[in-house]
C-alpha cells in the first residue's frame, strides 16, 4: 500500500487513549478513521484538530456492542473504500462493582462492549485485510486483564478475554504479514479513572505516577509502523512498572 492508502480505524477515537492514538497516527501520516457510539460533537472536533495540524480523517459512526450494526456499516465502508491497512480496538466500558452486587447489566454491558466488540469489529474486517496479504490489528487490553481486579470482575474478564483472542488471531493471520498485538495500559488519565483511589494506587506502581494516554499512542503507532513487522502475538504493559 501507499503511504496515503495506509488508513487507520481507531475505535473509541473521541476521547482519552483513542483520541490520543488518532492525533498521533494522523501526525505520523496516516488517514485516520474516527470511530465514535454518541459522542459526533467530541469525534469533530478531534476530526477538525487533525485537519488542523494537516492530517486527514473522517468520521464513521456505530456500536461496538452490535453485531449487525457494524457489520452493516463495515461492510459498506469496505465496499466503498477497499480494506484498511491498521485496526485499533479501543473502544470499551466499565462497571465496577462488587461481585455480589454486579447486575446482569453491569455484566452483559461490558462483556458486550469490550469482548464482543473484538469479534463485531474485526470479523467484517479481516478477509479484506487477508486478500492485501498486510495490515496491522491493536487490541487494547489492560492490567486488570492481566492481574485481575477487586471490583472489575465483568471488566477483568472481557480484558483477559481480548488477549486471548488477540493472541490466537495473531497465529492465524502471520502468515498473510498480519500483526495482531495488544497492549495493556495501567492507570492512564482518563475519564474512566477520575475517580479511582489514586491514594491507595500509587504504592503499587514504581514509577509513582499515573500514565498519559499519549504515552499508550506512542506505542500504538509504533506497532503501526513497517518498523513493527516482525511484532506479532504480543502483550505490552504501559503501567510504570506495575506487577
Amino acid at each position: 500500500m501507499k503511504e496515503n492508502e495506509k488508513k487507520v480505524l481507531v475505535t473509541g477515537a473521541s476521547r482519552g487513549i483513542g483520541k490520543a492514538i488518532a492525533l498521533q497516527a494522523a501526525q505520523a501520516g496516516y488517514p485516520v478513521i474516527v470511530h465514535y457510539k454518541k459522542s459526533e460533537t467530541e469525534a469533530r472536533s478531534v476530526l477538525k484538530e487533525i485537519e488542523a495540524k494537516g492530517g486527514k480523517a473522517e468520521l464513521l459512526q456505530f456500536d461496538v456492542s452490535k453485531r449487525d450494526e457494524c457489520q452493516k456499516v463495515l461492510d459498506g465502508w469496505t465496499a466503498q473504500n477497499g480494506a484498511l491497512w491498521g485496526i485499533v480496538m479501543n473502544a470499551g466500558i466499565c462497571a465496577d462493582n462488587a461481585f455480589p452486587a454486579l447486575s446482569d447489566e453491569n455484566w452483559d454491558g461490558v462483556i458486550h462492549t469490550n469482548l464482543d466488540g473484538f469479534f463485531n469489529v474485526l470479523k467484517p474486517l479481516i478477509m479484506p485485510l487477508c486478500r492485501k496479504k498486510q495490515g496491522r490489528i491493536i487490541t487494547l487490553s489492560s492490567v486488570s486483564g492481566i492481574t485481575g481486579n477487586r471490583g472489575q470482575v465483568n471488566y477483568s474478564a472481557s480484558k483477559a478475554g481480548i488477549i486471548g483472542a488477540s493472541k490466537a488471531l495473531a497465529v492465524e493471520l502471520a502468515s498473510r504479514s498480519i500483526t495482531v498485538n495488544c497492549i495493556a495500559p495501567g492507570i492512564i488519565e482518563t475519564d474512566m479513572t477520575l475517580n479511582a483511589p489514586l491514594e491507595h494506587i500509587l504504592p503499587s506502581i514504581p514509577m509513582g505516577r499515573t500514565g498519559k494516554a499519549d504515552e499508550v499512542a506512542a506505542l500504538a503507532v509504533f506497532l503501526l509502523s513497517d518498523a513493527a513487522s516482525y511484532i506479532t502475538r504480543q502483550v505490552i504493559s504501559v503501567n510504570g512498572g506495575m506487577v
